[in-house]
C-alpha cells in the first residue's frame, strides 16, 4: 500500500522544484514582455499625438487654400459682373 507519509514530502518537493524552476525561467521572459508592452503603449500615445499634429497641419493648409480660392472666386464674380454693367451702360448710350 501507499504510505502517505513518504509520498507527501516527495509531492511537496516536486511542486516546489517546478514552481521555483518556473519562476526562474519565466521571470526574465515576463519582464521582457512587460517592457515590450510598455514601449508599445508609449509609441502608440506618441504616435497618436504626432498624427494629430500632422492632421491639424493638413487642415490648416487646406483652410488657407480654400480661403484663397474663395477670394479668387469673389474677385472673378465681381470682375464679370462689372463687365456686364459696362456693356449695359455702353449699349444704352
Amino acid at each position: 500500500m501507499l504510505d502517505w507519509a513518504n509520498i507527501a514530502p516527495m509531492l511537496v518537493a516536486i511542486v516546489l522544484f517546478v514552481v521555483v524552476g518556473g519562476v526562474i525561467l519565466l521571470k526574465p521572459i515576463a519582464n521582457r514582455v512587460g517592457f515590450l508592452l510598455e514601449a508599445m503603449a508609449k509609441e502608440k500615445e506618441s504616435g497618436l499625438g504626432s498624427d494629430m499634429g500632422h492632421v491639424r497641419d493638413l487642415l490648416e493648409t487646406m483652410n488657407a487654400r480654400l480661403q484663397l480660392l474663395e477670394e479668387r472666386q469673389d474677385f472673378t464674380e465681381r470682375l464679370l459682373s462689372g463687365e456686364k454693367r459696362r456693356d449695359q451702360i455702353g449699349g444704352g448710350s
